[in-house]
């Protein structure tokens, strides 16, 4: 901000100048070479009252002067001096019009003065000058207006740079007050700057400090009470399925139940951590060895519909920046929904780009029906689809998975993308890199 303004006061100050400056110049330049022939004029009619054309064969003397000087009678024939042989249109308008009359040209002044004997005009003197006086003088006053013009666009760009920075200042505390609400501390307000707008702005964030601060106590609480009203069912439920399996006349689904009950109750740490934590800047996760995990969870269930599950690898240290909780979470998400909805093979690819990792889950169905983007709608049934599934209008949707799902990445910083819609869907979850001295956690 600071540069944008001292561009544009140096801007308008330089405009101002040249408009005033250039205009001045002229005026100052038409001013001398006015004064110059004036005095040029004059000179010439002081000199006339020395010379007499009308004496009969006396040869016409002419006064010491440092001009030029020709003399001329009335046929405009010269008589006397320097200059053309023949007077000019300026000698014959002086004894057209009995006035003196001058001019400038080809750096010089011309002067032409009628001799006047007894109220009659009986030739006319044309004096020339050099102009250099006239440039010389011109010459100073552009310089001196150069001059003046730098000091006042100088004093502007000085003025702007105080301005700048009295109005600078105010806004860099406001946005280190911004970061500072953004990183989670909600108890910082903004300072006052004595300028309406700025401090305007001020009462504006202090109050959604506030505002965000009352909600997140809200959101506190309720996750510590929902914490609790999901822990005691979900354990209690545990404990009686454990029990049956101990007495050993439990059904043959007893395992799988406990297995679901197991993973359930990861699910509701992971997603009680990321609505309960500020953002973790020390998470790290082997992606290598998470798709192991991936993979040993998945293959019982896809293998018993004759569907493989590979792990694919093609990048050079892929720790990712992320809790490994959560990305867990996101990668059973997307298994399930392509077991769910999907067909064929379903791979695990993690790879590099640019500035990251990326994790692909692919499978071999048809793919997204429609705008990939729906999927990631939150809706139970109706139209969308997850990874490798073409719903038709009307029939079971992905609920809230894939949405759960992206909500989780973008609260690791990362992203969840369709990358290909079909047929043989690519889901995409975007991860940043963990430092090359971290270890994974």
């Amino acid at each position: 901000m600071r540069r944008r303004l001292v561009l544009a006061i140096a801007g308008v100050a330089a405009g101002a100048v040249v408009l005033f400056a250039v205009p001045l110049g002229v005026v100052l330049d038409r001013s001398y070479r006015d004064r110059e022939l004036l005095r040029l004029q004059r000179d010439t009619v002081a000199a006339t009252r020395q010379i007499d054309v009308a004496a009969n064969g006396d040869p016409v003397e002419l006064p010491p002067t440092r001009d030029v000087l020709g003399v001329y009678d009335r046929s405009l024939r010269r008589v006397a001096g320097r200059g053309p042989a023949v007077g000019d249109d300026l000698v014959r308008a002086a004894l057209r019009t009995g006035r003196p009359v001058d001019r400038s040209a080809d750096g010089e002044l011309l002067a032409a003065v009628p001799l006047v004997v007894h109220e009659r005009v009986t030739g006319a003197v044309l004096a020339v000058r050099g102009d250099g006086p006239v440039v010389r003088s011109a010459r100073d006053a552009w310089l001196a207006l150069a001059g003046l013009s730098a000091a006042l666009v100088l004093a502007a760009v000085a003025a702007a740079l105080v301005l700048g920075r009295r109005l600078a200042r105010p806004l860099e505390r406001l946005a280190a007050a911004a970061r500072r609400l953004g990183e989670g501390e909600f108890t910082v307000r903004a300072p006052r700057a004595a300028i309406p707008e700025v401090d305007a702005v001020a009462v504006a964030l202090d109050a959604t400090a506030r505002r965000l601060d009352e909600l997140l106590a809200r959101e506190r609480e309720f996750s510590a009470n929902a914490s609790h009203q999901l822990r005691t069912p979900l354990a209690a439920l545990r404990i009686e399925l454990e029990g049956i399996e101990l007495r050993g006349d439990g059904p043959p689904e007893l395992p799988a139940a406990l297995a679901q009950v197991e993973r359930l109750q990861s699910t509701v740490e992971t997603l009680l951590s990321v609505a309960r934590d500020a953002p973790r800047t020390d998470a790290r996760t082997d992606l290598a060895r998470l798709l192991e995990d991936v993979r040993a969870r998945w293959h019982g269930a896809l293998a018993a519909e004759g569907r493989p599950l590979r792990v694919v690898e093609r990048a050079v240290r892929p720790v990712a920046a992320s809790a490994e909780g959560v990305v867990s979470e996101i990668l059973d998400v997307l298994v399930a929904n392509a077991e769910r909805h999907g067909a064929g093979a379903v791979s695990l690819t993690v790879r590099d780009v640019d500035g990251g990792l990326a994790v692909d889950v692919a499978d071999e169905g048809p793919g997204f029906e429609g705008d990939p983007e729906l999927a990631f709608a939150r809706h139970g049934s109706g139209a969308g689809a997850g990874a490798g599934v073409a719903v038709a209008a009307g029939a079971g949707g992905h609920g809230i998975g894939l949405a759960l799902a992206r909500s989780l990445a973008e609260a690791e910083g990362g992203r969840l993308t369709v990358s290909r819609p079909g047929p043989g869907p690519v889901l995409t979850l975007l991860l940043a890199r963990a430092p090359r001295d971290a270890a994974p956690s």
